[in-house]
């Protein structure tokens, strides 16, 4: 059976999982192929490329959003430690982005991706986290998407039925959570922040290349959280945000001594719907291993997600 074990040493956002699995050997053209199907490619490029982690070679993946077919200008408070190699399809991609680009004032002290944003978007208004997913950002987003709208914008790209089954599963746990904390039902859930393009791009995103590679069987590590304080619309909350908590209920999550947040609500709700068991390695014959950026660099702890495939 084959097997993805996530090692979630330094958590998991949205972007992290696809850089992951893009290192790990999925295919970036099929990708982009698969995500034009929503019709909004003229929203967004995509970006990645080698960087290093902490002397790990890493592949970051970037999601730009366009406005007026122009990039946003990014203040990214962290850089990669340097760009090791752009690997051959990372020039035709985009400049800057990341994880949750936009719309997330998330003034975490050590945020990851790109729940963009990012991951991680607010109507009644969820995903209220505005973050700066280690990036400052300078602009506001204004895609507001409802939970009906982005079910509907899923279901009419005539995905595989796996890919769209597992896209919609995502979007519905993280819609859920936010309607439990904002007391309303999920019909009525309206997404500020993961309702903008880069999250609706790293969710589908990572759906596609999920169901690509073939995996049967999730097996993720227990899931380390962070700690500190972040931002949101209500004032300041703990880490982990709300929605993230309320996602991560019945998985062992990890202490860490890290100030900031690890683990993005777009890297929980993957975890919550993808995973079947919780542990350490398990015993199987690896065929092969990839490593996902996240866009903040810790001074002696590599920010990356690995990801371990095998039988």
């Amino acid at each position: 059976m084959k097997t993805l074990y996530l090692d979630c040493f330094s958590g998991i956002s949205g972007d992290m999982f696809i850089g992951a699995l893009l290192d790990a050997g999925a295919d970036p053209v099929h990708l982009r192929e698969e995500l034009s199907k929503l019709r909004i490619e003229d929203e967004y490029e995509l970006r990645w490329e080698k960087v290093l982690k902490n002397g790990i070679t890493c592949t970051k993946f970037d999601v730009i959003l366009q406005k007026d077919n122009h990039s946003h200008v990014h203040s990214h408070t962290h850089t990669p430690e340097k760009v090791a190699h752009k690997n051959e399809y990372s020039h035709s991609h985009g400049r800057e982005g990341h994880e949750y680009a936009h719309s997330h004032e998330y003034e975490h002290e050590h945020s990851q991706e790109h729940d963009h944003t990012h991951e991680d978007h607010d109507h009644v208004h969820t995903y209220e986290h505005k973050r700066t997913h280690e990036h400052e950002h300078e602009h506001d987003h204004h895609h507001h998407r409802s939970y009906k709208d982005i079910f509907r914008l899923i279901e009419a790209a005539g995905f595989s039925e796996q890919v769209e089954n597992t896209a919609l599963q995502i979007f519905k746990k993280i819609g859920e959570a936010e309607g439990k904390i904002h007391g309303v039902p999920l019909e009525e859930v309206h997404f500020h922040e993961v309702g903008a393009v880069d999250s609706i791009i790293d969710i589908v995103g990572a759906a596609i290349l999920f169901h690509q590679l073939g995996i049967e069987a999730v097996i993720s590590s227990p899931i380390p959280v962070g700690k500190g304080k972040i931002r949101i619309d209500h004032g300041m909350y703990p880490v982990p945000a709300p929605a993230t908590l309320e996602m991560l209920r019945g998985i062992p999550i990890e202490h860490s001594d890290i100030r900031g947040e690890l683990t993005t609500p777009t890297g929980a709700a993957l975890i919550a719907v993808l995973a079947e068991e919780f542990g350490s390695i398990p015993s199987m014959r690896i065929q092969t291993i990839g490593y996902g950026a996240g866009t903040k660099t810790f001074p002696d702890h590599p920010n990356a997600l690995r990801v371990i495939i095998g039988e």
